[in-house]
């Protein structure tokens, strides 16, 4: 975390173009790198914590020239990023999806506890929670 708040400040100091499209490439490519580093394995759930990283997420948005005024959520928007704790959401269900269907060579039992006709305790059969796990990646990217 201080270490993206120095960087950020760095780009900051030393950039004077701060049109979008300069200040999200400098932020995807050298702040957030060190927000998300190890995320899906600390995985913040302490308010604090979840406020001093959207809060470095925050600073970088009030950089962009001319969209200082707008709420943070309209920032956002703009400039087409979301909320770190959202992207670390949908990283998990994205790899929830990918054990799930095979995408790695893990065996689905070492995480996940199926019954033996393949459900979880629920009604759906395996086809709908396929179905349903694939929509629920597409909605997530939109």
């Amino acid at each position: 975390m201080r270490t993206a708040n120095r960087v950020l400040g760095m780009i900051k100091r030393n950039f004077v173009d701060t049109s979008k499209d300069t200040i999200l490439a400098l932020y995807k490519s050298l702040v957030r790198p060190h927000l998300e580093y190890c995320c899906p394995i600390w995985a913040p759930h302490y308010n604090k914590d979840i406020k001093l990283i959207e809060g470095v997420l925050r600073r970088a948005t009030k950089i962009v020239k001319g969209i200082g005024h707008l709420s943070y959520d309209e920032r956002l928007e703009y400039l087409g990023l979301t909320r770190l704790d959202r992207r670390r959401i949908r990283g998990d269900l994205i790899e929830t999806y990918n054990i799930l269907n095979g995408v790695y060579s893990i065996p689905r039992d070492t995480f996940f506890q199926f019954q033996s006709l393949g459900l979880r305790g629920h009604d759906y059969s395996r086809k709908d929670l396929d179905w349903t796990l694939k929509n629920l990646v597409l909605v997530i990217e939109l």
